[in-house]
């Protein structure tokens, strides 16, 4: 069980605030990249006293410098749109969230934007649904931690990003609670 947790996201930040409300524990640290205003808008509800930036394309002297004052902290990653380090994720645990069941289906759902490859699918992919793995140098391939899978009903891709970001809450959630001390 970890006392310290820290998060990157490149996004809005929402799923990190509402996984924070469902295990009722900010995290101790909130990273995101640079990036102009107009392509996003952070979540309002993220502490600004937790709130850390760094550049776009963050280099390995700043992974070092924004988790170095943390003893073995839990590191999640949400919709970070960034490569870590092999020499950042062999030092620290680090946990990505991916909406792909890369365990059922492995490289076909790899990478960015699995939620547009399934819609529509039923019959290739008749499940759907979330995974918790390890970090590691090989994209989306560390051990798998946790998976949620449901049937697949997304005819759509804006009912494919719906589901899939239910199930990555549900995923965060059961891997979170044996995780991260309150």
């Amino acid at each position: 069980m970890h006392n310290c947790w820290i998060t990157f996201f490149s996004q809005s930040g929402k799923e990190i605030m509402d996984l924070s409300e469902m295990i009722r524990r900010i995290p101790d640290r909130i990273i995101t990249n640079k990036r102009p205003e107009h392509l996003r808008k952070i979540d309002e509800r993220i502490p600004r006293d937790r709130l850390f930036y760094t550049a776009n394309k963050p280099s390995l002297e700043e992974y070092y410098r924004l988790l170095f004052d943390y003893s073995d902290p839990l590191v999640t990653l949400h919709g970070w749109l960034r490569i870590i380090p092999e020499e950042i994720s062999s030092v620290y645990r680090v946990y990505n969230g991916h909406p792909g069941l890369v365990d059922l289906y492995g490289e076909r759902l790899k990478g960015f934007n699995a939620q547009e490859r399934v819609a529509g699918k039923k019959e290739e992919y008749p499940l759907i649904g979330s995974i918790i793995h390890r970090v590691t140098p090989e994209l989306d391939s560390g051990e798998i931690l946790e998976s949620v899978r449901v049937e697949n009903t997304a005819e759509t891709i804006d009912q494919a990003y719906k589901i899939l970001r239910e199930t990555s809450l549900k995923s965060w959630f059961n891997f979170m609670k044996f995780n991260v001390s309150k």
